[in-house]
């Protein structure tokens, strides 16, 4: 086997799907059958400087370099091969943001990521125009925030993109001015609203924005500065020698591989759990957690708590995205780690987390009294331009590890669950199918079957999922390299990727769904605490 797949990376048939997450700079290589064959990784955090949540230029290309070194390494130590050769690759990365460029290609401001709530502003005025929501963190926010805030640099913006973006156009060109200035159709539909019927920006919108900021003399219009809309399938330019050089330093790597839309984190997730079709859904829970699914028709409203994209073919999503999920539940368990420590015990993490997790499933299904808070960030689904993460209980509260642990759980996916009430209960969405993955749903069954109880609906957990984003977007690489004429995506991933593979399906308990719903009414009744504390802990 191992040497079938040595022939196939030396043959240069193996393709690359590359991921920049909150955390983590994630690459894989997969062969003709899209099976992983090799992984690299990067480690990575964001900074506050300003009060702005930002990664600096000289970060993005460490960790880029990084994590394909990390890549290459694994590939030499499994195979004894040097990469030289991809078939095609593809890169991804957190939506939305701000990265605002001159003509020139220089950054004009430090990149403003999905995580700041500083443009609300421009959300409340936005929204009523378009009679469409628009969050925070996308980059029509941002960028009319700015336009408000009178900065001065918004007059000099040639190029407005995402990271995925700024990458690809990067590596796809021979300089700062880079090559191609396009995004994948899902990723786009993160900067502003796309119309699915012609798979691009919102025609009507942007004249409205246009119209909107002609007073200000600025010498552009809205679509001169946004990226090129592709959906997945398309061809997206190929690795220049200069980006093959600033991807691989060494010089092995050679130009000239095909490269397929960049697209978004939530694309890439929709991908890696094959819910693209119309009634799928998936739920990615990191850093930061959101739900997608593919809807029949419009929604009846506009609803704040829930965004509207597109698959990376350009379907209709209905998104309930939220910015904090598991950083406040890895604070707990690096604070129970470094108290085992203090008695001398040696603790595997993986055991810790599964341990504590485990215990939650103990717990009294409501928490006994016992209420979280994990937010780290502002999180407009529930009104914070700020986080503090929070414990309270009452004082005869079942002060429990697995109360604790469950409340804390709970917390995770509280928000998350606020928003998809809307979705599924007022606005009556069938969803035949939810997919989960990412860090949240690593302990088998917890995560999956409190996510059943948040949501009232049977999870499944892939056996690939493990993998997640960025092997979402190698699939995406493939499929523009090997789909037949007229292969959708859908059918594409069906009968190529998915077919054949197992997961497990956990229904939901109604004694969990019970207890959930009487922890979120709680947790509701009981914002005005965190607000507080918001305000007041400074």
């Amino acid at each position: 086997m191992n040497e079938m797949i040595r022939k196939t990376i030396e043959d240069g048939k193996a393709v690359l799907g590359l991921e920049f997450g909150s955390t983590r700079i994630k690459a894989v290589l997969v062969d003709e059958s899209h099976s992983v064959v090799a992984m690299g990784t990067w480690d990575w955090e964001n900074s506050l400087a300003d009060n702005i949540w930002t990664y600096s230029l000289e970060d993005i290309w460490k960790g880029l370099q990084g994590c394909y070194k990390s890549l290459a390494e694994d590939v030499r130590e499994r195979y004894g091969v040097t990469l030289t050769k991809l078939a095609a690759l593809g890169f991804s990365g957190m939506m939305h943001g701000y990265m605002p460029f001159d003509a020139a290609g220089e950054l004009l401001v430090p990149f403003r990521t999905w995580r700041n709530t500083m443009t609300e502003e421009a959300c409340r005025k936005l929204t009523p125009l378009f009679q469409f929501n628009i969050p925070q963190r996308w980059s029509i926010a941002h960028l009319y925030q700015a336009i408000l805030n009178g900065e001065e640099h918004v007059k000099d913006i040639s190029y407005l993109t995402t990271l995925a973006g700024y990458i690809h156009w990067q590596l796809s060109g021979e300089g700062k001015e880079g090559g191609e200035r396009v995004l994948g159709v899902g990723e786009a539909s993160g900067m502003f609203p796309i119309d699915s019927a012609i798979c691009d920006y919102d025609a009507e919108m942007t004249a409205k924005f246009d119209e909107l900021v002609a007073d200000k003399g600025f010498g552009w219009k809205l679509k001169e500065i946004l990226p090129g809309v592709l959906p997945a399938g398309e061809k997206a330019g190929t690795l220049s020698a200069a980006g093959a050089k600033l991807l691989d330093p060494s010089g092995n790597l050679q130009p000239g591989v095909p490269m397929c839309p960049p697209e978004g984190d939530a694309g890439t997730g929709m991908t890696a759990t094959n819910s693209v079709k119309v009634r799928t859904g998936n739920i990615s829970a990191g850093t930061s957690i959101f739900s997608m699914v593919v809807t029949e028709k419009a929604l009846s409203g506009v609803h704040e708590e829930i965004d509207m994209v597109t698959t990376p073919d350009g379907s209709p999503v209905a998104m309930v995205h939220c910015n904090n999920c598991t950083s406040d539940l890895n604070a707990w368990v690096n604070l129970f780690e470094e108290f085992a420590g203090r008695f001398g015990m040696k603790t595997d993490k993986n055991e810790l987390y599964g341990m504590l997790y485990r215990e939650a499933l103990t717990a009294d299904t409501d928490c006994g009294g016992l209420m979280a808070y994990n937010y780290f960030a502002g999180e407009p689904v529930t009104g914070l331009n700020g986080g503090r993460p929070m414990f309270v209980r009452t004082p005869d509260a079942k002060f429990t590890l697995a109360n604790f642990m469950r409340s804390h759980l709970y917390s995770s996916m509280a928000t998350l669950k606020i928003g998809n009430d809307i979705l599924l209960k007022e606005e009556q969405v069938k969803v035949d199918s939810l997919t989960g993955h990412g860090g949240l749903f690593k302990t088998p069954v917890v995560g999956q079957q409190l996510m059943a109880a948040a949501m009232n609906a049977p999870v499944t957990v892939m056996d690939t999922a493990s993998e997640g984003g960025a092997w979402g977007m190698a699939v995406l690489a493939a499929y523009m390299r090997e789909k037949a004429e007229g292969e959708t995506l859908p059918d594409y991933l069906s009968s190529r990727i998915f077919a054949g593979q197992t997961g497990t399906t956990i229904e939901p308990k109604p004694e969990d769904v019970a207890g959930f719903d009487a922890f979120i009414e709680r947790y509701k009744s009981t914002l005005p605490a965190e607000k507080a504390a918001v305000e007041g802990l400074v």
